[in-house]
């Protein structure tokens, strides 16, 4: 039996009134952006310095915008192609098989899961590790090496791949979605069997947790800032005798925390992209398990879960122009103009009060 809403199922021509310019656009533009930011993390990212100065290590941080760069890029090139081939021929995923043969609906579906999971897991590493630099800098310092963090990517997609495959094994099924360039796991079941819904659910609920987890990570890790600014306007409020030593609370304390600063503001519109892109997904998958819908409007329930899969394949696309957009001189002078000069001079200007104050008396 045909599964319930996929009425594209086992079609084998692309279903007309579709067009392959959108998916032609979107695939050139994350194309491009991830290949300039992996441009930008080889030039600076990743350690850049003088000539004649030693090159020093990478930082962990961008060790794993690295490994996220490299994820997204090799989602876009073993998913997108297929998609725009099927465009050209005028056959589905399925149809591009001869035979009733759906092993590549089959592996388009994996690549998307895959994908999908392994980037918010690694958005995961990004978030626990600028929690830990500023909440736990001496556990971060000691433990938190460059090379460790190389080896998250390898571990992450060791764990996708055992996870997305699962209903490569039976628990789980892989479906053709209308116009018949998109494969993804099935959300609802004529006969509400266990096994599909059951990793449908599974997988959304995986996805929840690791985007409450990122959320929460970001939050303890703006709490911290804050609690160093506070420490910060406290030394610059100390006695005069710290503030004879040369600048030692406003040498220390203001531009040490610079870079962790960027790097949460990175790690933040990376989140928002993350959130909003995965809920629809979420979204659909607990609906298509715990709602009954009516068969007739089975189409309207298709296009929403469609709709909800473009969400999750922009995420590739849109995350490296972030990183882009950030690395410019231009959008760091910007931010820093807001957010950083605004808490430096009312550091300057409680301290150079408390200084008139003093010396009044």
């Amino acid at each position: 039996m045909r599964p319930l809403f996929y009425r594209c199922h086992n079609t084998t021509s692309v279903e007309k009134g579709n067009s392959a310019t959108m998916g032609g656009v979107l695939f050139s533009t994350g194309l491009v952006g991830n290949l300039l930011a992996l441009g930008l993390l080889a030039r600076s990212g990743l350690g850049s310095c003088p000539p004649r100065s030693p090159r020093p290590p990478p930082s962990v941080f961008y060790v794993l915008v690295f490994g996220l760069t490299i994820t997204d890029l090799l989602g876009k090139c073993l998913v997108s192609p297929f998609v725009l081939f099927a465009y050209a021929q005028n056959r589905s995923l399925r149809g591009l098989v001869p035979g009733s043969d759906s092993s590549l609906c089959q592996a388009f579906a994996f690549f998307m899961s895959f994908f999908g999971l392994a980037s918010t897991l690694q958005l995961l590493a990004m978030a626990l590790e600028c929690w830990l630099s500023l909440g736990h800098p001496f556990f971060h310092r000691r433990h938190l090496t460059p090379r460790r963090g190389a080896m998250v990517a390898p571990v992450v997609g060791a764990f996708c791949l055992a996870f997305c495959a699962l209903p490569l094994v039976g628990f789980g099924k892989f479906v053709q979605y209308c116009p018949g360039t998109w494969c993804f796991f099935q959300m609802a079941h004529e006969e509400r069997s266990l096994s599909v819904l059951g990793y449908s659910v599974l997988y959304a609920s995986l996805m929840l947790l690791l985007v409450l987890a990122i959320v929460l990570c970001n939050l303890s890790a703006m709490r911290n800032l804050y609690a160093m600014h506070l420490r910060l306007r406290g030394l610059l409020r100390s006695g005069p005798r710290e503030r004879a030593e040369p600048g030692a609370g406003e040498r220390e304390a203001t531009p040490l925390h610079l870079e962790e600063l960027d790097h949460l503001l990175l790690l933040a519109l990376m989140t928002v992209l993350f959130t909003m892109c995965s809920l629809p997904l979420i979204y659909r998958a607990y609906y298509g398990a715990f709602k009954a819908v009516p068969e007739q409007n089975g189409t309207t329930e298709e296009i929403e879960d469609l709709r909800a899969l473009r969400f999750l394949s922009v995420i590739s696309i849109v995350d490296p122009w972030i990183f882009i957009i950030f690395r410019t001189s231009v959008f760091r002078m910007f931010f820093r103009k807001i957010f950083i000069r605004p808490l430096m001079y009312r550091n300057w200007h409680s301290n150079s009060c408390q200084t008139n104050m003093e010396s009044s008396l």
